[in-house]
């Protein structure tokens, strides 16, 4: 705010979840760029192996007398898979966790990088909630799942709203193209939020023509919204056993192809 320099250290950052009331506080951790050489990755898991151990001291310590936060570690090792197979045997010598958080991923690598280390490690991870952290387009978090993820996070939604970005179950939609003009139909006819059974395309077209805040908040509200719909859909797709048809059925509607 003012331009003067901040010292972030691991022991900072778990002081500052605390403060905030998080139910779980991440470790702090060194992110490479995707396609970051194996020094380089190496060099940051070493690092965030080092602060992971003082996240955790620092955070025994805060939940000594009241234990309400748990700590989860950041696996790191870039497109490493050996890097990623050494960092997980690593945290999980330091005790037990009730989470673990894949990190270093959908930062520049292609997605078919992404993927194939998702498979590469799911043999290997633990039984316990896997979360993938800053991936949050609908086809990721479908490919994700297939490939044992079970949580995510990102400013997708949000981002691709404010610029005009809808998602619906035949793919993304720009408001701002012309053939929304006058539009009576709602973004998505099966969503429930309030932007799709309130607002016409052609009324959130007009709002981002017009530059009116409104129309970002409603087609980040729908994004968001559409993505726990997403999350609901899997999961009961995945309790009736089911989660491979419907997974391709909606590759093919979504992405207009039927392949994985």
């Amino acid at each position: 705010m003012d331009g003067s320099r901040r010292t972030f250290t691991p022991e900072r950052a778990t002081e500052i979840q605390w403060t905030l009331g998080a139910d779980i506080a991440m470790a702090f951790d060194h992110v490479v760029a995707g396609g970051a050489d194996e020094a380089t990755a190496r060099d940051a898991l070493e690092r965030t192996m080092r602060w992971l151990e003082r996240c955790r001291m620092r955070h025994a310590e805060l939940t000594a007398s009241h234990d309400s936060q748990t700590l989860w570690p950041i696996l790191q090792g870039g497109a490493h898979v050996q890097l990623r197979t050494e960092g997980l045997r690593r945290i999980l010598d330091l005790g037990d966790w009730t989470g673990l958080a894949i990190g270093g991923l959908s930062v520049g690598e292609p997605k078919a990088v992404m993927y194939d280390m998702l498979e590469r490690l799911e043999p290997k991870l633990p039984a316990l909630p896997r979360y993938l952290m800053g991936v949050g387009f609908p086809e990721d978090l479908v490919a994700a799942v297939a490939r044992g993820v079970d949580l995510f996070d990102c400013v997708a939604p949000t981002r691709n709203g404010r610029n005009g970005s809808a998602f619906t179950p035949d793919g993304p939609v720009n408001i701002r193209n012309a053939e929304h003009r006058e539009d009576p139909r709602p973004l998505d006819a099966t969503c429930d939020c309030e932007t799709c059974t309130t607002f016409s395309r052609g009324y959130l077209r007009h709002l981002f023509m017009a530059e009116e805040l409104l129309g970002l908040r409603l087609l980040s509200l729908h994004n968001v919204r559409y993505l726990i719909r997403l999350a609901e859909t899997m999961r009961a797709a995945i309790r009736r056993n089911a989660f491979g048809p419907w997974a391709a059925e909606w590759r093919r509607r979504y992405l207009h192809t039927g392949s994985a």
